[in-house]
């Protein structure tokens, strides 16, 4: 009888394989990570045209420097020149948003940049640069020295002392991704197993397994198949937006990445072993579909705590978050993404993860067993764990 399980583990997985809405969904969310990140990357490595209005001698030099600067840079930026006659041509030209920034000379103080509603910080960037460096060159040769003789001893090196950290805003997303994968594989698969049991218990169809199987193994078996299904899905889609990530040039912070969601993975598939227990748990404790509403509300709204945690956690509370257990399969994986947790960290969480599971699963097994013969009336979970084997 104890390899019992594997037969309804097969079959959890079979009937999952055969649901054509599971295969759609699972086809359609690959689809929407590809696109998604295809068209980042696309939308980020469009070259920024700026249209510059421009009057006044030696404008049209000023615009040549910044566009060989950003280019220097590696910047994809590009000032485009669009002359008029004087100043109020080119006020009049930002007013009617044919042109993104005016610049004209400004008396003797240099040149003055013109925008309608706010400043745009690569005109601010490059342009103030390219002007800087021209008048440095005139004053220099009017000084009658080189102009790196001039710039002698302004030279500024920048040290970073976190090599390899990806990007704040990539991390971001990163913890959004873990937070929204968290949130749909344990209401996709857990809702499942719920269905699944009250649907037995529905029909009766679990007083036949009873006499053929021990209820443990019943329960170990949808536990496991749906965690198999789980991780498969999972590891499919962190392959794919990995894949992905690589593809649109992100490359250098795809190790950081990759570890951190084979962490998130593996910490999943840890706590959802306790979560697809007391999912099991909430569709014995009904007594037909209806009411799993009520009896699956708890654990709902601790899924939606752990989404959102994921989400908007951050400082002292993420640390603190991603040792709770079930709340640091999100939380932990989102650390190690930015590069705010040492080594270590993750052992430690993974460990209490596995204890705390490990107790709930117990818990839950005896609720599991002395409620799914009830079929008078919906349970609580205290009135099931005061009932007999």
């Amino acid at each position: 009888m104890n390899g019992v399980w594997r037969i309804v583990a097969a079959r959890e997985i079979a009937v999952k394989l055969r649901d054509r809405n599971f295969v759609i969904s699972t086809v359609v969310t690959l689809v929407v990570i590809l696109a998604s990140l295809v068209l980042t990357g696309f939308l980020s490595s469009r070259p920024d045209k700026i249209d510059v209005a421009i009057a006044g001698s030696d404008t049209s030099v000023v615009l040549e420097t910044a566009n060989t600067l950003a280019s220097d840079a590696g910047a994809d930026v590009s000032f485009i020149a669009r002359p008029v006659a004087d100043r109020a041509a080119v006020e009049q030209s930002v007013r009617e948003d044919e042109v993104d920034v005016g610049l004209v000379p400004a008396d003797d103080s240099g040149w003055q940049l013109i925008g309608k509603t706010a400043e745009d910080d690569n005109a601010t960037t490059y342009i103030t640069a390219a002007a800087q460096q021209i008048a440095l060159q005139r004053n220099a040769a009017a000084a009658g020295v080189s102009l790196e003789e001039l710039a002698r001893g302004a030279a500024v090196t920048y040290d970073v002392l976190e090599k390899g950290s990806i990007d704040p805003g990539l991390a971001k997303i990163v913890s959004f991704v873990f937070a929204f994968l968290f949130y749909l594989a344990s209401v996709l698969f857990g809702m499942s197993i719920a269905q699944s049991v009250v649907e037995e218990k529905q029909n009766r169809i679990v007083e036949i397994l009873a006499s053929a199987m021990p209820l443990r193994q019943l329960l170990i078996g949808k536990v496991v198949g749906n965690a198999a299904l789980a991780f498969a899905q999972l590891a499919l889609f962190a392959g794919a937006g990995l894949a992905g990530l690589a593809a649109t040039g992100k490359g250098a912070q795809l190790g950081q990445i990759a570890g951190a969601a084979g962490w998130f993975i593996v910490f999943f598939l840890v706590g959802f072993l306790a979560l697809a227990s007391l999912w099991a748990v909430a569709g014995a404790l009904a007594t037909r579909s209806e009411d799993l509403q009520s009896t699956s509300t708890p654990l709902g709204l601790l899924i939606m705590i752990v989404l959102f945690a994921g989400i908007f956690l951050t400082g002292t509370a993420r640390v603190i978050g991603s040792y709770v257990p079930i709340m640091s399969i999100v939380a932990m994986p989102a650390r190690l993404a930015d590069g705010t947790a040492a080594w270590w960290e993750p052992f430690i969480a993974l460990a209490l993860m596995a204890i705390a599971s490990y107790g709930i699963v117990v818990v839950a097994e005896k609720i599991y067993r002395r409620s799914l013969m009830q079929t008078q009336a919906r349970l609580t979970m205290r009135q099931a764990l005061a009932l007999e084997d």
